[in-house]
């Protein structure tokens, strides 16, 4: 039993463990209930995008969108190394592709208004929906939001390591057969697009179906042995564990590609969507000054 509650930590601390809500996900979280907020209260008793704070809220917001621009071109010049490393523009553009559409939201008050306008706040949209789509695949081929970028190999060693420690399973009878079920119905094939979205939905339909199965066997099993009474906590963590690392890691390899893929159209479509963005917004300052 010991050695496999030491398996379960070893696939936690690769990455294997259901995801928890990290700071990046409270902000995005927060970013959601700003833009609630802003449909329910009426801003434009307060704002207005001609003059005063909404004003000011809509020049921020276009010069932090306009800032985005900083991280591709860190990236991409060693020369730029005194202003900070990639990492820090890479956070910094996360942040600022969040903040400057939020700032604009207000600036627009939620609400429609001259063509330009109109036209510029859907680029703009555009352009924030398909960061947020670059940021899930992008997880979704790297260790964390922020970590080293992993490898189909490197994961498919891991579940494969995983489906050698047995030893959470080996008093259950059965659920060994059911595990590798659930790993065949994970990575069955779908639509490229589809492929990561329902290796998701497999992985947590199958983790649920699999953890009633491990709380019956364990019930069945206690109530044979007096021995297995006593660690029947111990047996159902340990089981519990093992099939949530296993079933972790088969989603993983099975979205792997699939996001992979994705990400490099993704990249080919996301720079020329800013270029327009940029492009409209300042057709939009133009017209607001002018006209």
């Amino acid at each position: 039993m010991a050695a496999a509650s030491e398996t379960v930590l070893r696939a936690a601390a690769g990455g294997l463990r259901p995801p928890r809500l990290r700071l990046s996900g409270i902000g995005l979280w927060l970013a959601l209930v700003v833009v609630v907020a802003g449909f329910i209260v009426p801003t434009e008793r307060y704002l207005t995008p001609q003059h005063g704070i909404g004003y000011a809220l809509g020049i921020i917001g276009g010069s932090l969108m306009l800032a985005l621009l900083i991280y591709p071109l860190r990236k991409r010049m060693p020369a730029l190394a005194i202003i900070g490393s990639v990492r820090l523009w890479f956070r910094t553009h996360m942040v600022l592709g969040i903040l400057g559409p939020l700032l604009i939201l207000y600036h627009s008050n939620f609400s429609l208004g001259a063509t330009n306008s109109n036209v510029a706040l859907a680029c703009m949209l555009v352009v924030a929906g398909s960061g947020l789509i670059g940021r899930y695949l992008y997880t979704r081929i790297h260790h964390g939001l922020y970590g080293r970028r992993a490898t189909l190999r490197e994961l498919s060693s891991e579940a494969e390591n995983l489906r050698q420690h047995t030893e959470a399973l080996r008093v259950l009878p059965g659920l060994a057969d059911e595990v590798g079920q659930s790993e065949r119905r994970i990575a069955e094939r779908a639509l490229l697009v589809f492929q990561p979205i329902l290796a998701v939905i497999r992985q947590r339909r199958e983790t649920r179906r699999v953890m009633r199965l491990v709380r019956n066997a364990v019930a069945m099993a206690a109530a044979r042995s007096p021995e297995l009474r006593q660690q029947r906590e111990r047996l159902t963590l340990a089981a519990s564990g093992y099939v949530a690392a296993r079933l972790m890691a088969a989603r993983r390899v099975a979205e792997f590609e699939a996001s992979e893929r994705l990400f490099a159209a993704w990249h080919l479509l996301h720079l020329p969507l800013f270029v327009m963005l940029v492009i409209v917004g300042v057709v939009h300052v133009i017209a607001v000054h002018v006209y």
